[in-house]
């Protein structure tokens, strides 16, 4: 196919970019997360298991385990990736009005990092018993 039977912009063929600039990315973006997410899940539910029942003390002490803590710690980034990828999409997909898309995207990478930042310290101050 010639350049000039192309459908792309001349910034675009420079660029070397689609028309979404990064949907492949967060295509399989999304897939690495949801598949981490289904190899965590068992573990995950195996150690909320165990929480069940159980007051901070015992909680602590299970979540004091270095390897509980990672496996909740990785969950815990991929699950609120996969939220922001997600989202993002649904909001491009849905939102019309520019300023309104550009704030709702804004609002949920903020709401994501809060959620993971909130998850991560939680997690951090159990298990280190403080």
């Amino acid at each position: 196919m010639s350049d000039r039977s192309s459908m792309r912009t001349p910034l675009g063929r420079v660029r070397n970019l689609g028309s979404s600039h990064s949907g492949t990315k967060d295509f399989w973006r999304q897939r690495l997360t949801a598949v981490a997410m289904t190899l965590l899940i068992v573990p995950v539910i195996v150690i909320m298991l165990m929480l069940v029942g159980r007051n901070q003390a015992g909680a602590s002490q299970i979540l004091g385990s270095l390897p509980i803590a990672i496996i909740l710690l990785l969950f815990i980034v991929a699950s609120t990736w996969h939220m922001k990828i997600g989202m993002q999409v649904v909001i491009e997909d849905y939102v019309h009005n520019e300023k309104l898309k550009l704030a709702s995207v804004m609002a949920n990478n903020f709401f994501c990092i809060a959620v993971a930042l909130a998850s991560i310290y939680a997690i951090l101050k159990l298990s280190s018993g403080v």
